[in-house]
Parts: structure tokens; sequence; C-alpha cells
């Protein structure tokens, strides 16, 4: 008995491509075909009906709406930590014809409004918040009326929302302990905003790990900033001031271990002979520098794919629990970090 086997609905990508333009371009063609030029659109329409496109904003959802285009909202677009996470979202949101715009929170006072007015008014379909800010106020009367919104790397849980993100106390927790198993107790934490959930988690992790090798927390080791280069070499500069300066050095981010990586050059200090230092992250400059960072690695790529995957799952009317998703995280040991030499006398 013979069997039919459908081929796979022919997606925005595959029109793209055919016609040789961005997946935007092709977007622009179909639902604003005075925004390009005729010989785009004449390219545009030709490879849609090659390939069989079925454009889904005017087939499957058209009475609702639709715009095929999701909101991606990202606390600091030059950190480069979210890049692999925005393009997990991207590639994933493209084999289903969906758009991506990024919105950057790092002005978020002049982006607010114009953030606000693309969910008001339905011009995006849904949103992934890379950080536990929103760019609107979730109780006014006005804004009770959203889109579907899954959260990506924070998780913070009176927001009430799909989550996608890793244990961040644990992997504290397991990077602490690798600095403790090497012999090493004078350990300082270099961390990021206070007010941010994942930082107060990784805190925690930090802190439960020096307790359950029944060392005292030292407030004087506890230095924080933000997540930039900068702030990881003014860190280090504060904590090598101390009258015990530590010997090695837990960050909240990789960036920040970078920035300590610097600044002990500066000061002198060899890594890891005179300082070992742990990032969090992985991003890519970590296993170039040198030496080459130990650091947390998170599934950058697997929490951007898995948030637009819930956010999809919201699009077309499936059920979708609140509350966190986790992936896994792993430290990675590289160069940065070594035993503990005692001190010469």
């Amino acid at each position: 008995m013979e069997q039919n086997h459908q081929a796979p609905a022919a997606t925005m990508k595959d029109v793209a491509e055919k016609a040789g333009v961005s997946t935007a371009t092709v977007s622009r063609a179909l639902m604003n075909p005075e925004k390009v030029s005729a010989a785009t659109r004449q390219k545009v329409e030709q490879a849609v009906i090659a390939v069989g496109y079925a454009p889904h904003g005017l087939t499957r959802n058209a009475r609702r709406g639709e715009t095929q285009t999701i909101l991606v909202v990202v606390p600091d677009i030059c950190d480069p930590f979210f890049s692999e996470i925005i393009r997990g979202v991207e590639v994933t949101a493209a084999h289903e014809g969906y758009l991506v715009l990024i919105g950057d929170c790092a002005h978020q006072n002049q982006q607010e409004k114009t953030f606000l007015d693309l969910l008001l008014t339905r011009q995006i379909d849904g949103m992934v918040l890379l950080g536990s800010q929103i760019p609107f106020d979730p109780a006014n009367d006005e804004q009770r009326n959203l889109p579907p919104m899954v959260m990506a790397n924070e998780f913070a849980p009176e927001m009430s929302l799909p989550t996608v993100h890793i244990d961040n106390l644990t992997a504290a927790f397991e990077a602490v302990n690798h600095l403790l198993q090497l012999g090493h107790r004078q350990i300082a934490c270099i961390g990021g905003p206070e007010e941010m959930p994942l930082c107060q988690y990784r805190t925690q992790g930090y802190i439960q790990a020096l307790r359950r090798s029944n060392i005292a927390v030292d407030p004087t080791y506890i230095v924080r900033g933000d997540f930039s280069f900068e702030a990881g070499a003014q860190a280090l500069k504060q904590l090598m001031a101390l009258p015990q300066p530590p010997r090695a050095l837990f960050c909240h981010s990789d960036m920040l271990a970078l920035g300590a990586m610097n600044q002990a050059k500066r000061l002198g200090l060899r890594v890891p002979q005179d300082l070992s230092i742990v990032g969090f992250d992985d991003i890519e400059l970590a296993r170039y520098c040198e030496p080459p960072l130990t650091t947390v690695t998170q599934p950058r790529y697997q929490i951007g794919r898995e948030a637009m995957l819930l956010l999809l799952d919201e699009l077309q009317g499936k059920r979708v629990n609140n509350g966190s998703r986790l992936l896994d995280a792993e430290l990675t040991v590289r160069g940065s970090t070594a035993p503990e030499k005692k001190r010469e006398k």
C-alpha cells in the first residue's frame, strides 16, 4: 500500500533564497509592495510561485490581522552575549516565515513609547524578552490586551511568563566550587547589577559555595558594576587595593572577566599563576583571550530557539504553561584557573 508523503510547506526563507533577497525584503514585497522596487517585487512574486509559498499572515490567520513580525527586546545590543540567543530566535522564526525586529533597551526611556506603540497597535504578533525589564507597565489597564510574550535568559517569576533559562545559582556554585577544589580560599566576586534576578542567583551561588566550605563571606570581596569590560577592570582595581587582595575571581559575565584579566596584566599580575579567573556565558572571545578563559558555558543558541518555539506554540493557539524551562549549563575549564600556590614569605 502506497503512503502519501506530504512535502513540507515552503517558507519565507525559501522564497528569499530563490529570489536572491533577504527575508525582510520578501516580507515588505508581500505586505507593503509599494516599499520595494517593481523589479524586486517581480522577483519575489516569481519566487513565491516557483516554491509554492502561501504567506501565513494572508492565509492562516488573516482575520486576526497577523503581521508575521516578532519583537525581540534586548537589554543591550552591544553586549556580545546576546548575539547567539538572537540568532537562535531569528533562525527559528524565519523557518516559520516570521520577521524579527530587534529593540534595544539600553536607552529604554527613549524607546519605551516606540515599543508600546508597536504592541498596542498590533504591529507585532509577539515578543521575546531577553531581560527582566519590559518597556511598558503590565498593570496599566490600557496595556492588558497585549500579544503573547516569552522570556529568555532571565527568570522573573512575578511576571508569570513562559521562560527559558539556565539554573544560575547552581552554575555559579559549581564555578566557585571549581576554584575551591583548586585550593583557593580568597575568592572575590565581580557581579552585575544587583537588581537583576540572574545576578542575585549568581551571587547566592557564590555565597553558598563559600559557606559550604566554611569560608566566611567578606562583603568587601563582592564588587558590582554593569556587564562591561570597563566595569571588570575597575572592580579589579578596587579589589587589589584591599589590605588582603583576593587570589581568585568569580565574575558574573565573560566581559567582566576579560576586563579584570586585562587590568590584572596592567598591574603586573600573572593569570593564572597569581590570580585565577572564572567567567560566565562562554562568548566567543572567551576561548581566544590569553590565557583562554575558564567559564560557565550557556547554551545561548538553544535558549533563543526554545524561546521562539514556545512563542510559536502560543501564536498557534496551543496551551503553554507559564513558568520556568531549564536548559543545561556546564563549566568549561581552560587556562585562566590553576591551583593556589602558597605566598612566598
